[in-house]
């Protein structure tokens, strides 16, 4: 604790120019960053300060947190600030009461690159692929099943929102910061680089051809779920395989992340992942 007291910045006016980049941070949210990002609450900041995919530029906490969260703290290179304020102050900076008290500014290092991480993969490999979705706490949920049923990655088409979005990252648990990704393309440009990597490639629908139940991954399998609603094109479903989960009647389908879920956690668990 004495090595994390040497290294603390007190913060004690909410227009102090070192805490800009927290400042309003529900507007900011909707205009992007440039490449960085809120982490909030304690158990996304220790998800932070193990990723190898992100790092921390300035940490905000309140006076009465740093004690509790000190091995955290500690985990962070000494050169990243960290500030303390009363929670007056923090509430003021940020715009809206901020009951966590805890706050990084992240920044991506280089995105990812599709095939560079399918190279990565041995001989088996699962990968979830998003079309179209546009709901930040179902990306958030999303991103939490697949890290939970070891899925080796993501892949999000051109359409999906923004996995770093504050509340994403939240609803995740901090695993969009640690479950690998990688955003753009369409999904038939993903689907075909897949595809020639060796997956077998299955999409989830409602409308889907084969029960989950009876559904056998190979070796490397690759699950594509849709978007909020609409689900998949009926076009592509028509060209790929296509599984549905067994359902009452009385309900037509599944939320994108739970349905997602109970899926991956089918193929993990046949391919002997969990």
């Amino acid at each position: 604790m004495d090595a994390i007291a040497a290294r603390l910045v007190t913060v004690s006016d909410s227009d102090d120019p070192r805490v800009a980049e927290f400042r309003d941070i529900r507007e900011r949210d909707l205009v992007g960053r440039q490449g960085r990002f809120v982490a909030e609450g304690n158990v996304v900041l220790r998800m932070l300060a193990q990723s190898d995919r992100f790092d921390a530029e300035k940490i905000l906490v309140l006076d009465g947190r740093v004690a509790g969260i000190a091995d955290i703290l500690a985990a962070f290179e000494p050169h990243i600030p960290i500030m303390v304020c009363s929670r007056d102050i923090m509430d003021r900076i940020t715009g809206f009461p901020m009951h966590r008290g805890v706050l990084a500014i992240g920044r991506t290092r280089s995105p990812d690159d599709l095939q560079d991480r399918i190279d990565r993969l041995d001989d088996a490999g699962l990968v979830l692929v998003c079309a179209g979705l546009s709901n930040h706490d179902n990306l958030g949920g999303l991103f939490r099943n697949a890290a939970a049923f070891s899925t080796d990655f993501i892949c999000l088409d051109r359409r999906c929102c923004d996995p770093l979005y504050r509340k994403c990252i939240r609803v995740s648990v901090g695993t969009a910061l640690t479950l690998p990704y990688i955003r753009g393309n369409s999904v038939e440009d993903i689907g075909a680089t897949l595809a020639a990597n060796g997956f077998d490639i299955v999409a989830l629908s409602p409308a889907g051809r084969v029960v989950l139940s009876d559904y056998i991954p190979g070796r490397r399998t690759a699950l594509i779920v849709g978007t909020e609603g609409e689900g998949l094109a009926p076009s592509l479903l028509a060209r790929l395989d296509s599984v549905r989960i067994a359902q009452s009647r009385s309900l037509d389908s599944l939320n994108v992340a739970m349905a997602a879920g109970i899926a991956l956690h089918s193929i993990a668990t046949s391919m002997g992942r969990v």
